[in-house]
């Protein structure tokens, strides 16, 4: 019997399409940019936290290297890192405890 809502498995997939449509936007939108525009701003981002502005610092967090702010405190991961981290066991109280200073 349904219930008209879809199912944990339906919702995934959905999302999946969702991102990778976002994917495919943004993959377009960049191969528009001239190669002068795409260096200039990655020069101005690269390695600079989005919410404050300072520069990251790579750490090294169970054999996988994450971005820090040690200006407001956050952590930033590459595409495939979460993956790599969320396979190992007790990650995600290793890691609040590791960035909060506990670890």
């Amino acid at each position: 019997m349904s219930t008209g809502r879809p199912s944990d498995n339906e919702a995934e997939v959905a999302a999946r399409k969702e991102l990778e449509r976002r994917r495919d936007e943004h993959r377009r939108k960049n191969a528009e940019l001239a190669e002068k525009d795409r260096e200039q701003r990655k020069e101005m981002h690269y390695m600079h936290c989005p919410k404050c502005g300072d520069l990251l610092e790579e750490v090294e967090f169970r054999d996988v290297k994450v971005d820090k702010c040690f200006g407001w405190g956050g952590v930033y991961l590459d595409d495939g890192e979460l993956e790599q981290l969320a396979g190992k066991p007790g990650w995600l109280e290793a890691m609040l405890n590791f960035f909060r200073g506990r670890g």
